[in-house]
């Protein structure tokens, strides 16, 4: 397996697994390797070092370059990237329309947080005014509210929430 750093059109930089560089290149003309940031197919191979372990000798530990967060004491940037799963044209469009029916969602409509439940309630049942809105309800609050005849669905998760 080979560890690619990658980075999109707009910059993105991440990293990824592939069985060889044959393999990254026939995915990538495919279409099938995108930026988990902004979506983009539109990927490349980014400079980085090679990575080849030694067994003569144990672990080599290298200086940290000049200016570095390691050279005043702090400690590193945190784990290294999970590698990314490339995903098909008919998946990407998918995540491009949860995005949007989220983006859609959360602009005009009402985020009332946990008193979700309690506001979709009184809106149907006549008791204020209807609006659009959104929260969050327990799978229990949620079935509850189906019973009741109350219509609700899950809005899509963020594109941060990695799911």
């Amino acid at each position: 397996m080979i560890r690619y750093t990658l980075v999109c059109e707009a910059e993105h930089g991440f990293e990824s697994w592939f069985p060889s560089s044959d393999s990254f290149d026939a995915q990538a003309a495919r279409g099938l390797v995108s930026c988990p940031v902004c979506g983009s197919v539109r990927v490349s191979k980014s400079m980085m070092a090679p990575s080849v372990a030694r067994t003569d000798r144990g672990p080599r530990t290298l200086p940290a370059p000049v200016g570095t967060p390691a050279e005043a004491g702090a400690s590193p940037a945190g784990p290294p990237a999970t590698p990314q799963l490339a995903l098909t044209e008919p998946e990407q469009r998918l995540r491009a329309l949860m995005r949007a029916m989220r983006e859609e969602v959360t602009r005009n409509a009402d985020d009332v947080g946990a008193r979700f439940p309690e506001e979709a309630r009184r809106i149907h049942y006549g008791e204020t005014e209807t609006r659009a809105i959104y929260g969050q309800a327990s799978l229990e609050e949620a079935r509850a509210l189906v019973d009741e005849g109350i219509a609700v669905a899950p809005l899509p998760p963020a594109s941060d929430d990695r799911h």
